[in-house]
């Protein structure tokens, strides 16, 4: 998996201070993508060091870091979200997919988001969007879209 770019975020995931790390080769391509050049094979490998560096750089406010793709490779993305959680930093995966891979484990994740964007429906932000924001509770996932709506 290839970052492409991250940063630091109070609004992806809820009540949480985030480390968001778009991830390049999105296999997507949703019309009126708002990071079309994510679909590029762009960024620096995704490495322990990197994250160390990235969480050494802004010490313990970090309290989520949060998968911004990955939908080619959710084997990896399993595999990086196992090695959040035993930093002990919650985990969040954003993917485009329709539902969530099979090779994503439930233990390995806290938030979920999955739907591909769709115009017309709008984003999160949208009561109408078919995005879906999911928080794992006692080992149940519990839909907080809502959370976003005005």
């Amino acid at each position: 998996m290839k970052v492409a770019s991250y940063d630091i975020v109070f609004q992806e995931i809820p009540k949480e201070v985030t480390l968001a790390l778009n991830i390049s080769q999105c296999p997507c391509h949703c019309q009126g993508c708002h990071s079309p050049h994510l679909s590029e094979d762009i960024g620096e490998q995704l490495t322990t060091e990197l994250l160390s560096n990235l969480l050494d750089r802004y010490g313990t406010a970090i309290t989520c870091i949060c998968i911004m793709g990955g939908d080619a490779v959710p084997d990896e993305v399993n595999s990086w979200l196992a090695y959040i959680h035993s930093l002990g930093k919650k985990s969040a995966w954003y993917s485009g997919r329709e539902t969530k891979a099979a090779e994503v484990e439930d233990a390995h994740l806290d938030y979920l988001k999955i739907g591909p964007y769709d115009e017309e429906k709008g984003g999160l932000r949208q009561p109408t969007t078919n995005q879906r924001l999911f928080r794992r509770c006692d080992n149940e996932w519990v839909d907080i879209t809502s959370i976003f709506w005005k």
